[in-house]
């Protein structure tokens, strides 16, 4: 993988990075407060943006569910933050293999007083947590109204933990098989959403549909949550992708610029082809294409152009759209389209930033680059699609996956968490619970 270019030099600390050790570089690296203080924001963003994902998957199921959805984003916070700490980050970023790390930092040891680059090992290791979080979290969409919470849970505990890290490693960690090849992932495409995306729809068909799938309506409950959810999104998401530039420079000045112009086109492009199928412009289809645009845009956003950032926006957006509406013939019941916004926009990104790396002098010649990234698409797929299945059928033999149907029927709100988000009033419309207050 060639090293000159600049919009390369954010691999060089992944490549370098492990326990006990720093950037291996000509000069010993120093200590960057600027570079520092914006890792810790740009984490912070991306943290803000599994709330933001609760309330836009919240909004998007039915009323008497909310709360289950909501939580299973809450939830991964938790889980995946410890089981980081513990081994999931000395999987993913230390020296061990071509296909996953060692244990050589486990519970983050060895990483005190460490640079990676220029900001401390602690910063990339906390930034890097939430990535980790939201991988998860994204593919709680698919599975939404039926799976058991604590079936999530420790799918989730294993998904993280032997599907995620080692993916990461694969793309980005020292020795890494993908990366070493040349594959570029510049925020997470193939990583986070080509492997929630896929997941997600193995996790779909293993569970089974909903009751009612296909023959009732499901419409969304809360509007205004999906745009408050997209826009919390849109805003964590210059943190997830400008701050993987790793340092307050131009190739994260670049990243901001084509995370917002691939968004702004993509959403543009989701209400066009709403339009023009003879509807209407929608609230849900503004927020869906923005989200889209931000999944297509990832793993390109430091390594092409602002022109060609408008490109990818709309083809990612178009690709997704017409996803969407052939969904049926997958025959899974994937509840708000994880598949179809994820892994589908993650797959036009992951490939497109081969086809416009170029833009900028980034990568390998056009052709050798555009078959490293199908090379590193097909890893994502088959790897996290068989793995996750048999995740799944493993969780399956130790307890049952699905709620019962009369707890799937009435909402699984109070049946799992003894809670729900809203109470009827007197003139029969809904309020939310106050709960512990008068």
């Amino acid at each position: 993988m060639p090293t000159t270019s600049p919009h390369l030099k954010r691999f060089l600390p992944l490549l370098a990075l492990s326990a006990g050790t720093a950037l291996a570089a000509d000069t010993k690296p120093v200590l960057d407060s600027g570079d520092t203080a914006w890792m810790i924001v740009a984490a912070a963003l991306v943290l803000f943006m599994t709330p933001g994902l609760a309330f836009f998957y919240g909004g998007l199921t039915r009323a008497q569910s909310v709360l289950n959805t909501m939580m299973m984003s809450f939830v991964s916070i938790g889980l995946v933050f410890v089981l980081w700490v513990l081994g999931g980050y000395s999987l993913a970023f230390t020296e061990g293999n071509p296909f996953f790390g060692g244990l050589s930092a486990f519970g983050l040891s060895g990483l005190a007083d460490q640079l990676s680059g220029t900001i401390p090992a602690y910063v990339f290791v906390a930034f890097q947590a939430m990535f980790a979080i939201i991988a998860l979290a994204l593919i709680s969409g698919a599975i939404i109204e039926r799976m058991r919470f604590g079936a999530y849970v420790l799918f989730g505990a294993l998904w993280s933990l032997l599907i995620y890290s080692p993916l990461a490693h694969m793309v980005w960690g020292p020795g890494g098989w993908l990366l070493s090849m040349g594959a570029l992932d510049f925020a997470g495409g193939t990583v986070i959403h080509i492997a929630a995306g896929v997941s997600a729809l193995v996790a779909a068909f293993v569970l089974g549909p909903r009751i009612g799938h296909g023959r009732t309506a499901h419409v969304p409950h809360n509007v205004p949550f999906v745009l408050l959810g997209a826009a919390i999104l849109w805003f964590g998401w210059i943190g997830f992708n400008a701050g993987s530039a790793l340092a307050a420079n131009q190739t994260a000045a670049l990243a901001f610029v084509t995370t917002c112009a691939a968004t702004a086109a993509a959403m543009l492009t989701w209400l066009m082809w709403e339009s023009a199928r003879g509807g209407k412009p929608t609230a849900v289809g503004a927020a869906t294409g923005l989200v889209v645009g931000l999944v297509a845009i990832t793993p390109a956003c430091g390594f092409v152009s602002p022109w060609a950032a408008l490109i990818v926006g709309i083809l990612g957006a178009t690709a997704s759209f017409w996803a969407v509406q052939f969904k049926q013939a997958l025959q899974a019941d994937d509840a708000l389209d994880v598949f179809a916004c994820h892994g589908v926009a993650g797959i036009v990104g992951a490939l497109l930033t081969g086809a416009f790396a170029w833009t900028t002098g980034a990568g390998k010649p056009f052709w050798e680059q555009l078959g490293v990234q199908a090379l590193a698409v097909l890893v994502s797929v088959v790897f996290t699609g068989l793995g996750s299945f048999i995740l799944l059928k493993l969780v399956g033999l130790l307890m049952p996956l699905r709620v019962t149907p009369g707890q799937e029927v009435s909402g699984i709100d109070i049946s799992s968490h003894s809670e729900q988000g809203y109470a009827e009033t007197e003139s029969g419309l809904s309020a939310p619970v106050m709960i512990g207050g008068d």
